[in-house]
């Protein structure tokens, strides 16, 4: 058998083995992932059309470090938990989020009943990669492909248990995997392997799943450059193609096989398309707000109506510096948050001055909410106006003189200031605090957050999908 040396591209020492491959692109998944489990085939498929390979790795979640833990009893209630009720919010989001693409693609994700410990599957990934070559393992014939789907399809029907080495053997003898000295490997070498992998990965910026890092293509920081989510594989294949012309944004692709009926089974309402109109919950200082802008503005080439809702969104949180003897949430928070500031710039049409500012956008909101009285179809024009005058030319948009030459650009003659003037000393700030409480009520506490109905969707990457319902009436 292959000493377990040979995992380490070029006899590579384990400390630079995370940011180092044969391949051009390395992918870090979890089977207790679920947002990793969507990942699988639309990554598959970017591969596939580039005609590249990839080396597919196990990165195991600690998900208690940041999101708490939870377990529930037989019943399906909670039994035990440690979590916020911002952590929940986002627990029950991400499930509803993904349950909605698994049924794009007739897949199966059951919320699991507690926080599995997915080390023994990982160590089974490197068993077969220590039997298969790179290509080999990217073959949909090949050992580590059919492992990967042995494993995820029942794992998220809640008919695998994750935790038991007879579960990982079953899972090899099915695929017909080699099977002499896997479970002295798991219990000896494989073990200590992967945990030294794992806290070597978590140190290289390694911090979820899927993450994606391109050994050829290196970022400011002298790193390979690095990707959390599916949403970023038209960037990713943009840049294994050759990175000509403009990047493409974040998106949740669409196969163009969608099955018939597909949409409307994602679809918690099916029928609230029809109107053709988008309630959008923003804010104007949310940097992600900004960069949806010309996404959401597209949607109009389309015939789609867009509904601008103003919410006062916390702001970003400007990450720790860097301290010694971090423990592994406060790391995980910190390396996340430096995380998200780099993708904001990196997505941005133009350098952006302060992804973490508190402006008050209060006059600001006032004028859209009177706008979509007085002139509901200048308020695209509006929300575009404002967003530039804030994070392009820097403006300051808390002054009403300000504002009130904004509305005049945007209504020319038709501007009636003293009608105006008016609405901000009498109604104004009760239309604001109506305006937040709808969005409070709607559950947008992520901005922007769309809805067809009742059904939330969070930030632009999901437009491909709300384009897709919409024109389909759905």
């Amino acid at each position: 058998m292959t000493s377990i040396s040979s995992i380490a591209p070029h006899g590579q020492s384990l400390a630079g083995l995370p940011l180092e491959s044969d391949a051009p692109l390395i992918v870090h998944i979890d089977f207790k992932s679920p947002y990793a489990f969507l990942a699988v085939e639309p990554t598959r498929r970017m591969l596939a059309e580039a005609g590249l390979v990839a080396d597919w790795r196990p990165f195991v979640l600690d998900i208690g470090s940041y999101l708490g833990t939870a377990k529930l009893a037989k019943d399906g209630k909670v039994e035990k938990q440690n979590r916020s009720q911002e952590q929940w919010s986002g627990v029950k989001y991400a499930y509803f989020d993904c349950r909605r693409y698994a049924n794009l693609a007739d897949q199966t994700i059951r919320g699991t009943v507690k926080i599995w410990d997915t080390n023994l599957l990982a160590i089974g990934m490197w068993w077969i990669k220590l039997h298969e070559s790179l290509t080999a393992q990217n073959s949909s014939s090949g050992l580590l492909q059919r492992y990967i789907d042995a494993i995820y399809r029942p794992f998220w029907r809640r008919e695998y248990d994750a935790e038991n080495i007879e579960s990982v053997v079953q899972t090899l003898e099915q695929i017909q995997a080699p099977l002499a000295g896997f479970r002295e490997f798991a219990a000896g070498q494989g073990k200590v392997f992967n945990q030294s992998f794992q806290e070597a990965a978590f140190a290289s910026g390694v911090y979820g799943v899927p993450t994606y890092l391109l050994p050829g293509h290196i970022d400011e920081s002298g790193c390979p450059s690095r990707f959390f989510g599916r949403e970023h594989l038209p960037r990713i294949g943009w840049m294994l193609g050759g990175a000509k012309g403009p990047g493409p944004d974040v998106a949740y692709d669409l196969a163009d096989d969608i099955a018939p009926g597909a949409l409307e089974k994602s679809a918690t309402q099916p029928g609230v398309g029809e109107s053709r109109e988008l309630p959008i919950y923003f804010d104007f200082k949310s940097p992600n707000s900004y960069l949806a802008l010309n996404g959401l503005l597209a949607l109009k080439d389309d015939g789609i109506r867009l509904r601008w809702h103003p919410i006062d969104h916390k702001p970003l949180k400007l990450p720790a510096a860097q301290a010694a003897n971090e423990d592994r949430s406060t790391m995980h928070r910190r390396v996340r948050g430096e995380y998200m500031a780099a993708d904001i710039a990196r997505y941005a049409p133009h350098p952006l001055a302060d992804i973490y500012q508190t402006t008050d956008c209060s006059y600001a909101n006032m004028g859209l909410l009177w706008l979509a009285e007085e002139a509901p179809d200048r308020v695209d024009d509006y929300v575009k106006t404002i967003f530039a005058a804030l994070w392009r030319d820097h403006a300051k948009i808390t002054d009403l003189n300000f504002i009130t030459s904004a509305l005049a650009r945007v209504m020319g003659p038709d501007v009636d200031d003293p009608q105006w003037q008016a609405f901000v000393q009498s109604r104004g700030q009760a239309a604001l605090a109506e305006a937040y409480g709808q969005g409070a009520e709607a559950g947008a506490f992520y901005a922007p957050t769309m809805k067809l109905g009742d059904e939330p969707f969070q930030g632009r990457a999901q437009l491909p999908l709300i384009r897709a319902r919409l024109l389909a009436g759905i």
